[in-house]
């Protein structure tokens, strides 16, 4: 059985991914087809699992990581095209400005941060769950 309190605090941070996931696919989502196997948008089990975007959130206890304990994630594109590499910068980028915009306000007073973390994004800081 999971912590409650941890619930809850996951389940504000998936709501931001799923909204960040939805304006991504509104202003990306027919750039490039997507792979065979793979849902439209909205048709998935979860936002993660369905259109363009594969916007996966999950937790890390942060061995070697120069931030410690977070969440990290990656933005995946769930298309067999090549996608140019400046195209996913700029994405990365945009998911990370949507997700600095979005945590204040569903995690007010908290001190969160996103950075960079190897060849992942990290979501680290305060993460206590009161």
């Amino acid at each position: 059985m999971k912590n409650p309190l941890l619930e809850k605090w996951e389940d504000k941070l998936q709501s931001i991914f799923d909204r960040i996931d939805c304006k991504l696919e509104e202003k990306y989502g027919e750039m490039y087809p997507l792979r065979p196997n793979r849902p439209a948008h909205g048709k998935g089990v979860t936002s993660d699992a369905d259109g363009l975007f594969d916007l996966g959130v999950s937790f890390s206890v942060g061995i070697a990581s120069n931030f410690g304990p977070g969440y990290v994630f990656r933005v995946k594109l769930a298309t067999l095209q090549r996608v140019p590499d400046a195209l996913v910068d700029s994405l990365e980028d945009e998911v990370v400005a949507l997700l600095q915009a979005e945590l204040p306000v569903e995690f007010p007073g908290k001190e969160l941060k996103v950075a960079r973390d190897g060849n992942v994004y990290k979501i680290y800081g305060d993460l206590d769950l009161n």
